[in-house]
């Protein structure tokens, strides 16, 4: 009987699944989109049930299009939107409240007060984050101290917490198991790289209960398996990363100075730094890559909140385009953004400038500016923030990167990438298979189960569809220079908003 792997993509505004055969090469896909939730101006939060219900929904549908069966699934893999939060009762299984998503604000005020009392320098040798309101500490204590009675039945051992992939694996143990997988657990603000155990000092400085924190485990390896109620049989639960630890992974960057660059809503790249931990010098995060049997890797990561929804606001704030995929053709009717920048802080700006109380601007219009002007600014915005986080990177490793490897939704907009490559004046590599994520969850299900033999044997499987490289007129320097100088504006814009005239 033939064997798959089924691989759970579970994002921030569609659960997908996907199965994909020995070779790697995807068989089917399913995805439903759910909810966004904004209650105020800077807070996201996501229905914890939805996810729920919109992930085993695909999942059931994906592996009914393949006309396969339970038994044909060999091991199911799950990679998941990270830093997002839920809080539950460890009894019923009911969330106290909506999951709080990663880029959510609301904590951004608690964190200014961390950082004035002193507190980061001791977070970041120990976490190798930054404070800031994207990771979940602050999101958990946030939830106990706002909503009613969730600090009492905390202490009282009575709650869990949990990030995307430990809700899921709770669901589909029937809450025997509630367990998360390294790479989830270093973004929390509560876990110490350097001994990879949960930190009391943290806890005690975030007022979380020991007893809420789940069992962290390896990426890969027999982790956990399904209940009997889910699929016809218990099926292996032996991958589970980050989304963009497994897009890491399924780019094969599985050697030091390796990096890849996902374009998704926001935009993650990570560098592969080896066996040791170092901590950034230009505000890049310190992050566990993944964790194979006893072996760790570590990765610097450069965070830009805004990628890809930049787009959607152009289509859905705006109203400039219909469909996202209208961008490029938009953008292609100027020859260039003639002055117009766009800095999409909409959440903040993230890596290497750690702004959370920046918000976005658009500079240099003028009455000749059209909506193609914006377009292409809107597309020049996230390779502007790319080559910020890249220039920063090498700053810290002393690498100089010559290729970078792509994945995500918007590496399909041919002008971006082309314009990436331009900016960065780098070989830009995007590979065969556009569903990376899912299939660095699906290596590492396949690695812990013997699926796949060995890294080796993966690597083998990675193969590129479309290269692109710079061209050479194209204006870098001095679009560079104007980039820079509308950051400038934005920061001093955030800084300033309580000035009085």
């Amino acid at each position: 009987m033939a064997q798959f792997i089924l691989a759970f993509d579970q994002g921030t505004t569609s659960s997908r699944a996907i199965v994909f055969d020995h070779k790697g090469e995807t068989v089917s896909v399913a995805q439903k989109e759910f909810t966004q939730i904004f209650p105020k101006p800077g807070w996201v939060e996501h229905d914890p049930a939805e996810i729920w219900s919109t992930q085993i929904g695909v999942a059931a549908e994906v592996v009914s299009k393949s006309k396969l069966k339970s038994e044909n699934i060999e091991a199911i893999g799950i990679t998941n939107q990270r830093e997002t939060t839920i809080v539950w009762d460890r009894e019923t299984g009911e969330q106290v409240y909506n999951a709080i998503v990663w880029q959510d604000r609301r904590t951004a005020d608690y964190c200014d007060r961390l950082m004035a009392d002193g507190h980061e320098p001791m977070i970041r040798e120990k976490t190798g984050l930054v404070i800031d309101a994207y990771f979940v500490a602050t999101k958990v204590k946030w939830i106990l101290d706002n909503v009613e009675g969730a600090r009492q039945k905390a202490n009282e051992g009575k709650l869990v917490l949990g990030t995307v992939d430990c809700w899921l694996i709770w669901n589909l143990t029937d809450g025997k198991k509630h367990i998360t997988d390294i790479t989830n657990a270093s973004r929390s603000l509560l876990f110490n790289i350097n001994t990879l155990s949960w930190d009391k000092e943290l806890l005690d400085l975030f007022e979380i209960p020991e007893s809420m924190l789940p069992e962290v485990c390896s990426s890969s390896g027999m982790l956990a398996e399904t209940s009997g109620s889910i699929f016809a049989k218990k099926i292996p639960i032996t991958g589970v990363a980050g989304d963009q630890h497994a897009a890491l992974f399924g780019q094969m960057c599985t050697e030091e100075g390796m990096v890849k660059n996902t374009y998704g809503t926001g935009c993650f790249m990570l560098m592969n730094i080896g066996k040791k931990p170092i901590l950034s010098k230009n505000k890049l995060l310190t992050t566990v890559a993944w964790k194979i049997g006893d072996e760790v890797n570590y990765a610097f990561e450069g965070s830009i909140f805004v990628a890809g929804a930049v787009v959607q606001w152009l289509r859905d704030g705006l109203g400039i385009i219909s469909t996202a995929s209208e961008i490029e053709g938009l953008a292609l009717k100027v020859e260039s953004s003639e002055g117009v920048y766009l800095v999409p802080a909409f959440a903040g700006l993230g890596a290497p400038h750690w702004d959370q109380h920046a918000r976005g601007t658009i500079v240099g219009l003028t009455r000749g500016s059209t909506k193609s002007h914006i377009a292409r600014a809107a597309l020049e915005s996230i390779a502007f923030q790319t080559f910020d986080v890249l220039k920063a990177m090498e700053a810290d490793s002393g690498v100089s990167i010559k290729e970078l490897r792509v994945d995500g939704g918007a590496t399909a907009n041919d002008l971006l990438m082309q314009i990436q490559s331009n900016i960065l004046n780098t070989a830009i590599a995007k590979p065969e298979t556009a569903e990376i994520t899912a299939l660095g969850a699906a290596y590492l299900a396949g690695l812990g189960i013997g699926f796949w033999k060995d890294i080796p044997e993966v690597r083998e499987k990675w193969k590129i569809r479309k290269s692109f490289s710079p061209e050479a007129d194209c204006s870098r320097e001095e679009m560079l220079k104007g980039w820079k100088r509308a950051v400038n504006a934005t920061i001093s814009w955030s800084k300033n908003e309580d000035t009085k005239n």
